[in-house]
């Protein structure tokens, strides 16, 4: 009999401490609450799709730069080999231009009534302008024909003005000095004198190259 209050005392205790327990634990989140969590957090198939189209783009931005650098080596190559040789075609232009001063230097009349010796060392002469012309067009180096055909300050240069009113005006009448191109760039422009004077050029002439005889 003594025991009994004893026993209900600590029944009471320990279902006391229970309640107590439950008040302080956190509830638990629902399905609503539970589902609301799970739409929120990111789909993992988008990011896999994300990051694909990432890789992709940057795939064909590295495609094109890698496609513009082999454009711009095959350029680079062609204008090496096409251009290399401009200094020294230049001066091989001097030198023939020297020849051509020796030539014009002697009188046709002394040509003419010349020894075979002075007539063979013209034709010696002749020939090594010719030869030479002949090589550097075989390195691409084309001699300028302006003649007849309208002022271009990119292939000619202007030394003086000729009055002449039956061509049209800035039609070059006179070439001082031979211009040669490589490839289509310019070595050296062609020194021309220009009309002055006459009607006005018709149309746009473009300049024509020469091919020099062998």
């Amino acid at each position: 009999m003594t025991d009994e209050p004893k026993k209900n005392g600590i029944d009471e205790h320990n279902a006391a401490k229970s309640a107590e327990a439950e008040q302080a634990a956190p509830a638990a989140p629902d399905a609503d609450e539970a589902g609301d969590v799970d739409k929120n957090a990111p789909d993992p198939f988008e990011l896999l799709t994300a990051e694909r189209d990432d890789l992709k783009d940057k795939y064909l931005r590295l495609a094109a730069e890698m496609d513009n650098l082999r454009r711009r080596t095959a350029r680079d190559v062609r204008d090496a080999r096409a251009y290399s040789v401009s200094n020294f075609a230049r001066d091989m232009l001097a030198v023939s231009d020297n020849l051509r001063r020796a030539l014009d230097a002697i009188p046709a009349e002394a040509r003419e009534a010349g020894d075979a010796g002075l007539k063979a060392l013209c034709e010696g002469v002749e020939m090594t302008e010719r030869s030479m012309l002949s090589a550097l067009e075989r390195h691409g180096v084309k001699k300028l024909s302006p003649a007849g055909q309208k002022f271009d300050p990119n292939f000619h240069q202007a030394m003086f003005e000729v009055p002449n009113t039956d061509v049209p005006n800035n039609t070059v009448v006179e070439v001082v000095q031979d211009g040669f191109v490589i490839g289509d760039r310019v070595l050296r422009p062609a020194m021309v004198g220009v009309a002055k004077g006459g009607p006005k050029q018709p149309a746009e002439q473009q300049p024509a190259a020469e091919d020099t005889d062998g």
